[in-house]
């Protein structure tokens, strides 16, 4: 329980926990819409994943629940169990299986320390399946959006939008823009509120006292929810691929959503989280989520930051955050009855907006061919055919594409060299005299290989460690290229080195990593175009002015004395 409570951060993870479960209740009832389920059960899934996850998971600010990513996949399985049976309560068990194998899975990638292999996924392949993910959700929110049943199939909504548009219910689609409207422009007033509650308020609010024609959420049970564990007797032995593949799928997606949202918990809080445990936390969660017919979840990258920025440190935040939940649904259901669909449906507009990556495609004319490639095949086969194929694809053509620049290179610069040359840890032959004053103001990080996927974690992990000094000079003659994984990797660790005031210089860059970053705006936007030297020597001498520049600074305590 030690690591659980802490006296001096509990005002702060009591506000931050409070916070964050407000912005979690309109993305709750919206998620549980639109996995097929109910609003009810997106509650359900909010607080039993919100509690359990922060108990027994290893970030200690991070708040977990129903996601966009994992609404996504839910709906898929939701659709595929009713269509085995035909009904939603012949199919329960079926659903709950799935939702139980998740959880198991994640489990046990957590106990076989798996969790380090996720930071091997290239960011194109992410990219483009989270941008995949951001449109099939914007896609099956447009019908419910313009106040109509949605048709089964992302093809099929869109074959059906000339349809759509004919019989659009204006009143429903007004309340629906008007939503949007209220969670964009409401921050600019003020962001002591959270603007989807403000909206999801204020547009139920306007649909009931107008008493407007619009498809509503309806019923919704009210009280502690039942267990429903005893529906698996409806499930055969047959039934044993399909749950181990939807199981699968939610395990996966669930562990990359949470642990992207532990690093960024990580940066914000300058803490490190525990992946495995962290896996381990979500799988519990889930499971037990199960039991109740909770949405399955994750980490939640916004509702995280909400957390921290309010005060939020602790795992207590994220129990508190699950509390406020359980206690909003024991009583909400005559309220979240009310609800407009098309309301619903503008929030989630607004979510699977927000989960595009729009700074990889802004810079798809930067970044190697070969990553383009790769994120625009996601996208398309994301949207348009199967998310885990199009992860599997991804990630094939990622190691496809790896291999042959090796290859290349390998082939390019292989030579013959001196066996002193293969002792990476001592200095470099330049090196051997560097001035004593710099020796405890300037460190010197040398990379060999290149700067890649496979190795831009381990790079954030090295920036995180480095010691406090003045400059940090980073030597890249013996980095062949940096893709896409790896500048963005270069330029988070430039934002870091600067926010502690920390001067960062390059020496050896190759023109091609060179003509990259100065295309990603990276030079000269985040390092100085002088800060960037073609030879060590160059940087040596410029150092050292930079040394001598600071040694006539006068010191301000010793003034003041």
């Amino acid at each position: 329980m030690a690591d659980i409570f802490n006296k001096s951060t509990l005002k702060g993870d009591i506000f931050g926990g409070i916070t964050a479960g407000v912005v979690a209740i309109p993305l709750a009832l919206a998620f549980g819409v639109s996995s097929g389920l109910g609003a009810i059960y997106g509650l359900y899934g909010a607080f039993a994943l919100g509690i359990v996850a922060a108990i027994f998971g290893g970030t200690a600010s991070q708040v977990s629940g129903p996601t966009g990513p994992m609404t996504v996949i839910t709906a898929i399985v939701v659709a595929a169990a009713v269509a085995e049976f035909g009904d939603i309560s012949s199919a329960w068990g079926l659903i709950i299986a799935c939702f139980l194998a998740a959880g198991a899975i994640q489990v046990v990638m957590g106990f076989l320390g798996l969790g380090r292999y996720i930071r091997y996924i290239p960011y194109p392949v992410l990219s483009g399946f989270m941008s995949g993910i951001g449109a099939i959700i914007i896609i099956i929110q447009i019908f419910p959006f313009l106040g109509q049943i949605s048709p089964k199939g992302r093809l099929t909504i869109l074959a059906s939008l000339p349809e759509a548009i004919a019989g659009i219910n204006w009143a429903a689609t007004l309340i629906g823009v008007g939503t949007v409207l209220i969670i964009y422009l409401f921050p600019k007033i003020t962001k002591t509120l959270p603007s989807a509650l403000i909206a999801l308020v204020a547009m139920t609010l306007a649909a009931t006292l107008f008493k407007l024609d619009v498809p509503v959420i309806g019923d919704v049970p009210e009280g502690f929810p039942a267990l429903l564990v005893g529906n698996l007797n409806q499930i055969g032995t047959e039934h044993v691929v399909m749950i181990l593949k939807f199981g699968a799928m939610l395990a996966a997606l669930g562990a990359i959503d949470s642990l992207l949202t532990s690093v960024v918990a990580d940066n914000i809080t300058k803490t490190r989280h525990n992946s495995n445990k962290e896996l381990v936390g979500q799988g519990i969660g889930n499971m037990v989520s199960a039991c109740i017919g909770g949405l399955p979840g994750a980490g939640a990258t916004m509702r995280t930051v909400v957390n921290v920025n309010a005060g939020g440190r602790t795992k207590v935040s994220g129990v508190i955050h699950g509390l406020l939940l359980l206690t909003l649904l024991l009583g909400a259901g005559p309220l979240a009855e009310k609800i407009p669909l098309s309301v619903l449906a503008g929030i989630l507009i607004t979510v699977g907006i927000g989960i595009i990556d729009y700074k990889g495609f802004r810079q798809l004319k930067h970044i190697p061919r070969g990553d383009a490639f790769i994120l625009i095949t996601v996208v398309v086969l994301t949207v348009f055919w199967n998310l885990l194929f199009a992860v599997a694809i991804g990630l094939v053509l990622a190691a496809v594409i790896f291999m042959k620049q090796s290859g290349d290179l390998a082939e390019k610069e292989t030579q013959a060299t001196l066996l002193g040359d293969f002792f990476d840890r001592l200095p470099w032959a330049d090196e051997m005299d560097l001035p004593r004053e710099m020796l405890d103001r300037v460190y010197i990080k040398r990379l060999h290989g290149p700067l890649f996927f496979g190795f831009a974690f381990g790079f954030k992990g090295i920036v995180a460690d480095m010691p406090d000094v003045d400059h940090v000079v980073i030597r890249m003659k013996k980095v062949p290229f940096i893709d896409q994984s790896g500048a963005y990797a270069l330029e988070e660790a430039l934002v870091d080195l600067k926010d502690k005031g920390i001067t960062v210089v390059l020496s050896g860059l190759n023109k091609a990593s060179r003509d990259r970053l100065t295309r990603m705006q990276i030079i000269p936007r985040l390092l100085p175009e002088q800060h960037d030297f073609e030879r060590f020597d160059e940087c040596l001498a410029w150092l050292k002015k930079e040394m001598t520049i600071l040694s006539k600074k006068p010191d301000p305590t010793t003034e003041s004395s």
